[in-house]
C-alpha cells in the first residue's frame, strides 16, 4: 500500500512539472524571442544560445509612445473595475438576500450573454460609439469593459454574500438598521475578500481585452493590445519586436497576477466548498 501511495505521488509530481512546462513554455520562449534579432527570431533550428540584444525594446519605445498604451491600459482597466464593483455589489446583494422567482433566471440570463460571441455585437456597438462621437475614446473601451465584465462580477459577488450568516444580518435589522447601514457596515465589510478578488479578477480581463481595443481604438485610446497588433503588417510580422512589444505589454499584469494569486484564486473558487 506505502509503494503504491509513493508511485502514485510520484506520477501526481511529474504530472504536475509536465503541465507546467507546458504552460510556461510560451512565455519563456516569447522572452528568449525579445531579447535576439530579426534573422535570429527566425532562424531554423531554433537558437537557444545567442547573445542578447535589447534593440527591440528600444524600437519599440521608438516607433511608438508605450507610456500613453500602457496608460490607456491603466486608465481603462482600473475604471471599468471600479465602475463594475459599484453596480455589481449592490445588485449581488439585491439577488442574494431578497430572492424572488426569478432570481436565478436573472443570474443564468447574465451569464448566458457571455456566451455569445463578441462580434456578434461589435456591428451595434460600433455604430453606437461612433454617433455618440465615442469611437478612439477612452470612456468607450472603459463603458464596453465594464458592461463585458459585469456579470462575472455580480455571479463572484453574489456567491460571496451567500456565505455570510444569515443571522448576522438578521441581528442587524433587529437593531433598526436601514437596508443602507446593512449594506455598508455588514455586508461589504464581511465580503471585503470577495470584493478584492472579484476587483482583481476584472483588473486582470480588461487588461488583457484585445477584440474590443483593437475596434474600437487606435491612435488616441489604442491600449496595449492594439500596440502589440501594430507589429503585424503585409509584409509579415517582426517576430523578434512583436515579442518585445508583447513582453511590454504583459510584463505588468503578469507580476501583479503573481503577488495577488492567492485572492485571484479564492475569487474563482467561491462557492466550491460548502
Amino acid at each position: 500500500m506505502q509503494t503504491e501511495n509513493i508511485l502514485s505521488l510520484g506520477l501526481r509530481t511529474v504530472g504536475a512539472w509536465v503541465a507546467s512546462l507546458l504552460l510556461f513554455f510560451p512565455l519563456g520562449w516569447l522572452v528568449l524571442t525579445s531579447f535576439k534579432t530579426e534573422l535570429q527570431a527566425i532562424h531554423v533550428p531554433p537558437l537557444f544560445i545567442f547573445e542578447p540584444t535589447l534593440e527591440n525594446f528600444a524600437e519599440v519605445q521608438r516607433r511608438s509612445d508605450y507610456l500613453l498604451f500602457a496608460k490607456n491600459s491603466l486608465i481603462t482597466s482600473v475604471g471599468s473595475t471600479v465602475i463594475g464593483l459599484l453596480i455589481a455589489a449592490p445588485a449581488a446583494y439585491s439577488m442574494a438576500f431578497f430572492r424572488t422567482r426569478r432570481t436565478r433566471d436573472i443570474l443564468m440570463w447574465m451569464l448566458s450573454t457571455k456566451m455569445m460571441p463578441a462580434v456578434g455585437a461589435l456591428v451595434p456597438i460600433y455604430v453606437i460609439a461612433q454617433t455618440a462621437g465615442l469611437l478612439d475614446t477612452r470612456t468607450a473601451l472603459t463603458i464596453v469593459f465594464t458592461l463585458s465584465n459585469l456579470p462575472i462580477m455580480v455571479w463572484m459577488l453574489y456567491t460571496s454574500y451567500k456565505d455570510i450568516p444569515p443571522e448576522i444580518l438578521e441581528a442587524a435589522r433587529m437593531d433598526g438598521a436601514s437596508l443602507w447601514t446593512e449594506f455598508r457596515h455588514v455586508v461589504l465589510p464581511l465580503s471585503i475578500g470577495g470584493l478584492a478578488s472579484t476587483g482583481l479578477l476584472c483588473l486582470v480581463l480588461s487588461w488583457n481585452e484585445a477584440f474590443w481595443a483593437l475596434n474600437l481604438s487606435s491612435a488616441k485610446a489604442g491600449t496595449l493590445a492594439t500596440l502589440i497588433a501594430s507589429y503585424s503588417s503585409p509584409e509579415g510580422l517582426f517576430w523578434a519586436k512583436l515579442s518585445a512589444a508583447s513582453l511590454m505589454a504583459i510584463a505588468p499584469i503578469v507580476v501583479f497576477g503573481w503577488f495577488s494569486q492567492k485572492q485571484l484564486v479564492q475569487g474563482l473558487t467561491f462557492g466550491a466548498v460548502k
